[in-house]
């Protein structure tokens, strides 16, 4: 049984995140989507509001689950039992950024390994910060992000009528 963990800030979750999870979780089984708890980020989104989205995201698929770390990841990893962490990237420069982070964590754990998903390209320019960015002005962020999340979007930068 190979246990893959997914880990992220996801602030906040997009569809490109869902997309990832989607395929990673025919090819393993078990994924466990990790949201990163780490004091010095400044986050839209606190770590249970993150939690709780990521719940009703992945409530249909039985394999997946979503759990809040503040640790490395590859302690966590060790810790599940998991031997894969799954990264999605979207262009050179995340395979660049998150390639550097796979040698160090491979240094940490020769044991788990790390395994890369494109992103599939309508999600090429999916990136959290431009996503709040463009909601903090009202934009339409329908096609970026699931319902529950542009909602909360919306109520953190806008007052609901």
């Amino acid at each position: 049984m190979v246990t893959a963990v997914f880990p992220g800030s996801f602030d906040p979750p997009t569809y490109g995140h869902l997309n990832v999870i989607e395929r990673a979780k025919n090819m393993f089984d078990q994924i466990h989507v990790v949201i990163a708890v780490n004091n010095s980020k400044n986050y839209l989104f606190s770590e249970n509001e993150r939690l709780e989205m990521f719940k009703q995201l992945i409530k249909d698929w039985k394999n997946v689950s979503v759990h809040l770390c503040d640790t490395l990841i590859v302690d966590y990893a060790k810790k599940n039992n998991a031997s894969v962490l799954v990264r999605g990237v979207r262009n050179m420069n995340d395979f660049s950024y998150e390639f550097d982070l796979s040698i160090m964590n491979k240094s940490l754990c020769p044991d788990i390994e790390t395994i890369f998903i494109p992103t599939e390209p309508k999600y090429f320019v999916l990136k959290s910060s431009a996503i709040k960015e463009l909601a903090s002005f009202g934009g339409d962020t329908s096609s970026m992000v699931p319902p529950i999340v542009e909602e909360a979007l919306r109520k953190k930068f806008f007052v609901t009528k």
